[in-house]
């Protein structure tokens, strides 16, 4: 069912749990799928010993994905018209995403979305913005 503007507010959200428990196999699939094999995403030791940091991490458009499943799930396929983000913290096997798009302007049919993605400590590991045809 489409969203219809007529039922919107300024203030409104939805708020979506991404993934419970990020698991490194879903970091792994993913540069498989993108092509994307930078070591930091898939090598432990390079990780650790090269390039200095605790773990392997998600890429940032694995996070901006799911996050853009997240408004699509909201809005409706097909109606989005305008994303973007910026990748604010990194993602780590073990974390757990939540998503939440709030109404920030509805005007000539479209409704213009605030996006945060933040993970299981309310740390924010993205943000951005949306705009969506609605009814």
């Amino acid at each position: 069912m489409a969203l219809k503007a007529s039922e919107l507010q300024v203030g409104d959200t939805y708020t979506e749990c991404l993934v419970e428990d990020l698991k490194r196999t879903q970091i792994v699939m993913y540069a498989g799928a993108s092509g994307d094999y930078n070591p930091v995403h898939t090598d432990q030791l390079f990780t650790e010993k090269v390039a200095g940091y605790p773990s392997v991490f998600a890429h940032g458009m694995l996070t901006m994905g799911m996050t853009g499943r997240m408004v699509t799930n909201y809005v409706g396929d097909g109606r989005l018209t305008k994303y973007g983000v910026r990748f604010t913290s990194q993602v780590w096997p073990g974390d757990t995403l939540n998503s939440t798009a709030t109404v920030e302007g509805i005007e000539d049919g479209i409704v213009n979305l605030k996006v945060e993605t933040t993970n299981q400590d309310g740390a924010l590991v993205l943000s951005g913005y949306a705009a969506a045809r609605v009814d």
